[in-house]
């Protein structure tokens, strides 16, 4: 096992950033200060357009069929996710990412002109007291959600939020309404500039955006329920989180929004800032768990660097509002970060292992060797070994050797390994 400390952050309880607005102003009448954004209800742009297209065979299976998305250069793959075997190819030119949908079915796929539709072929439907389970085949369907620079896309609390980096554009819908044949109504919210940024849903309605511009951002804002004029209203914001990006969703819709000198958390119209112990003491990706209080990130210090390979990583603990930092023998990539069901972290390490810990105490549980050393490539769109969880398996990816790894995760073994027909980037799944 690696050598590791354990450093907590002083001066954990930052104080309190909250700004309530006492006036209940709507959003329209923040348009005109120039202070907010507005929010509409439409179908969105380009679902006339669709033209109609057979239906494929559909199977009943005896249980849920959990499938993989996997990008490569050029097109995309789908997997059968018990065994990793690849279903179906995909063709789709250039740089593409791919997000769970929420509907357990489908894959957004941030390509160019939008988020587009990839129906994974098999979902589940409740007919009375009984769950029927089906299976198609995979496609890459015509349905597109427009966004200049497809970015983020976050399911959470039942809905779907799409961030337009272009325009500063985000596209909410119901994540059950999803229909591989048509695109469902969107709740569309304009952010006064346009920035990388991103809007999670919460429960009853709320949403929390990120605002700024090209050149900077540093503002968190929750955002009530649309009323009935489709109005939001500012419940709290904080402006001290420069160079925002990343969020996770922890136990009791606690969250945590990452910044280059700590991080905020999000607790009911509470925002608190928890300082670095550096200067600049980046946090930019986490992952969150609903079994967990405790939220895992990465930390980097090297403000100037073309590319920092981190020996850090950071524990932060949305209970108890405390920072605490995890130094570590090896280093790790952003696509290095996945929660295991029982809420455990893990690390993808640059070792070569796959690195579980208990987030509680930072202290390494095990470490399981599961694909060659490796070294992070300066542009992040190259591919490098990724890690992704779905029930009781780690999925890691190896480019180099063109496979794709089955980690048992309550064993800690390599249950099975897939060569694929392509180098593998992205990985996301689908519950089936």
């Amino acid at each position: 096992m690696s050598q590791q400390k354990t450093r907590t952050t002083p001066h954990a309880h930052a104080p309190t950033t909250t700004r309530r607005w006492r006036n209940q102003v709507g959003v329209l009448a923040l348009i005109a200060t120039g202070t907010l954004l507005a929010g509409c209800g439409s179908i969105a742009p380009g679902t006339e357009q669709v033209p109609s297209a057979p239906a494929p065979a559909v199977s009943e299976a005896g249980s849920a069929t959990p499938r993989l998305v996997l990008t490569y250069d050029g097109g995309l793959l789908v997997a059968n996710a018990r065994d990793g075997a690849v279903l179906s190819d995909h063709k789709l030119a250039g740089f593409n990412r791919v997000n769970p949908a929420g509907d357990g079915r489908s894959v957004l796929v941030s390509t160019a002109g939008g988020f587009r539709v990839l129906d994974a072929g098999a979902w589940s439907e409740k007919h009375g007291d009984h769950a029927h389970h089906y299976i198609t085949e995979p496609a890459l369907t015509e349905l597109v959600f427009p966004a200049g620079k497809p970015g983020h896309a976050v399911v959470h609390a039942g809905h779907t939020a799409l961030f337009g980096d272009a325009t500063g554009k985000i596209n909410i819908f119901e994540s059950t309404k999803l229909a591989t044949h048509e695109l469902p109504r969107t709740d569309d919210i304009q952010l006064p500039e346009a920035h990388h940024g991103v809007a999670v849903p919460l429960s009853g309605g709320r949403l929390l955006v990120t605002d700024g511009n090209a050149e900077s951002r540093n503002t968190v804002k929750l955002l009530s329920a649309p009323d009935a004029q489709h109005r939001r209203n500012t419940v709290a914001e904080s402006n001290q989180c420069p160079g925002v990006h990343g969020e996770a969703v922890a136990r009791g819709e606690a969250m945590v929004v990452g910044c280059e000198d700590g991080i905020l958390v999000i607790k009911g119209e509470k925002i608190t800032k928890l300082d670095a112990p550096d200067a600049y003491g980046r946090i930019g990706n986490q992952a969150g768990s609903e079994a967990s209080t405790v939220v895992p990130g990465d930390y980097k210090t090297e403000k100037e660097a073309e590319l920092e390979r981190p020996r850090t990583f950071s524990l932060t603990d949305t209970a108890t509002n405390s920072l605490k930092l995890i130094d570590i023998d090896y280093s790790y990539s952003f696509r290095s970060l996945a929660r295991s069901a029982s809420g455990d972290a893990l690390l993808l390490g640059t070792d070569g292992k796959l690195h579980v810990y208990d987030v509680k105490t930072g202290k390494e549980k095990k470490a399981i060797a599961v694909v060659e050393a490796w070294e992070e490539p300066v542009d992040w769109q190259q591919p490098r070994p990724a890690v992704h969880v779905s029930g009781p398996i780690a999925y890691v990816t190896e480019p180099k050797s063109k496979q794709l790894h089955l980690v048992d995760l309550k064993t800690g073994k390599v249950s099975g390994t897939v060569d694929l027909p392509e180098v593998p980037n992205e990985i996301t799944s689908t519950e089936g």
